[in-house]
């Protein structure tokens, strides 16, 4: 499949800030054709989309309240009979709160199944689409294992574990969807601006923890999001770490 971005049509979760924004504009900045962001925050999506439009075009953004766990029907519904095609879905959307254990599997795990599964099914070559890419936000989480984060790094090994399985070369052959998973290391967002493990009592181990590793902007992110839509092979997992060039993971094979 061509590995250009240009004139692509791109749906976002969690698109309204951190990671998910800017890899909005960094997209644009590869003239896509629109950007579609979904996220539960409306004040936020709105002005994110004022933001985007303002610097890039009328029409180049888009803003769609969204709780992933609850309006995939309806708003992928709305998206496709506003837009027709979407070319590209990126699972952002996610939770950092290991007091929430359902609510961190519902939306980094369910719900990520469940987009994918459904925008898959209408990119798909062999059922009339027009192929397209997914890209999984997953984490250095979902293959690096610490004691602090135990439901988050469950949530992203599953999503690992999913991205290589849908985006198998079987899959990908026959269907001509790609799907690839990016795995950002330490990064500034409000998602990391106040977090904690599971274990009151291990909380100073855990900030000495945090302290002793190498963090990142958000912007680095957005850039890597480009480099691994323009480099990856479908079930394929991309390191972006302390701002350095985008790696393979790759995993041992018992991961295999």
């Amino acid at each position: 499949m061509a590995k250009d971005l240009k004139n692509k049509t791109v749906v976002i979760t969690g698109g309204a800030e951190g990671i998910g924004f800017e890899i909005a504009e960094n997209y644009l900045k590869k003239q896509v054709k629109t950007v579609i962001l979904l996220d539960i925050n409306e004040k936020q999506g709105v002005d994110s989309v004022k933001k985007l439009t303002t610097k890039y075009g009328e029409k180049k953004a888009v803003f769609i309240k969204c709780d992933v766990t609850k309006d995939l029907e309806a708003v992928s519904k709305k998206i496709l009979d506003s837009f027709k095609h979407v070319d590209v879905l990126i699972n952002n959307a996610g939770i950092l709160n290991e007091q929430a254990i359902k609510k961190t599997i519902d939306i980094n795990v369910t719900a990520v199944i469940e987009w994918s599964h459904k925008f898959w099914e209408h990119m798909r070559k062999d059922k009339e689409g027009n192929g397209g890419t997914i890209i999984n936000l997953a984490s250095i989480y979902g293959y690096r294992i610490d004691q602090f984060l135990p439901a988050y790094q469950a949530s992203k090994f599953a999503v690992m574990g999913f991205t290589k399985s849908l985006g198998h070369e079987y899959n990908y052959k026959k269907s001509g969807v790609r799907v690839v998973a990016i795995c950002p290391g330490f990064t500034e967002t409000k998602l990391t601006s106040q977090p904690s493990g599971w274990d009151d009592l291990a909380a100073d181990d855990f900030k000495d923890f945090l302290d002793g590793n190498s963090w990142q902007k958000v912007e680095a992110v957005g850039k890597a999001a480009v480099d691994v839509f323009e480099k990856a092979d479908s079930g394929s997992a991309w390191l972006i770490e302390g701002s350095r060039p985008i790696a393979e993971v790759v995993l041992s094979a018992l991961c295999r």
